[in-house]
């Protein structure tokens, strides 16, 4: 009879757990569906939210908070409201903090914090690129080792460069070499998950383009 009970009460654990996944793997698919889908800022402030709701709901999951984050990235891009870049680039590190300490040492999140430090950068490039530029290098630099299939730190770093004065170091002719080594990565990349972050192809290419 004891070992009956504790076969039930296995069965009805498991259960528990495989309910709670489906919820998880239903709740990220509906929301990166609409962060794909995004089309403007408020779409993407929305879909940040989103996922940190799911993320405060799991609390072992670092996808909803590394996906908050990276929404919250772009939606301050997207606002490019200079008197408010700084505090989006903190609320959007707070919430990869999150992510960073379930996952540390991951080439996506890596990714993110080098965005973090480019919107820090972009408030005042010429009183800031000391601090922030290294960090923005560093963290590129991170994600290409932490993981060297991964597309985005090409296509991050290439459209920088692209956006960098040629005095600088910067335009096509340093940033083209880049941005197609990130395409060519990009068709040979493999998500890890359906689940896992896929963007940045399109972008990629849409930047190329204007080099050619």
């Amino acid at each position: 009879m004891k070992q009956l009970f504790f076969i039930l009460l296995s069965i009805v654990i498991v259960s528990q757990g495989i309910a709670q996944s489906e919820k998880f793997t239903k709740a990220m698919t509906s929301t990166i569906a609409t962060f794909d889908s995004a089309k403007t800022a408020d779409d993407m402030l929305a879909s940040s939210a989103a996922f940190e709701r799911i993320g405060d709901a799991e609390k072992t999951q670092w996808l909803p908070y590394y996906y908050a984050s990276l929404s919250q990235v772009l939606y301050a891009f997207m606002k490019n409201d200079m008197t408010q870049t700084d505090a989006y680039a903190n609320k959007a590190n707070d919430l990869l903090k999150k992510a960073d300490a379930l996952q540390p040492n991951n080439s996506e999140i890596s990714c993110v914090k080098s965005m973090i430090a480019t919107l820090h950068l972009i408030v005042n490039p010429q009183n800031r690129w000391q601090e922030y530029g290294p960090v923005l290098q560093t963290e590129l630099d991170n994600a290409k080792k932490q993981d060297p299939t991964n597309p985005r730190p090409y296509y991050l770093q290439g459209q920088n460069l692209r956006n960098t004065p040629e005095q600088f170091g910067g335009g096509c002719a340093t940033a083209k070499p880049l941005l197609e080594e990130a395409l060519k990565k990009y068709d040979a990349f493999k998500p890890a998950s359906a689940l896992a972050p896929h963007w940045g192809k399109g972008q990629a290419e849409k930047t190329l383009s204007t080099c050619q």
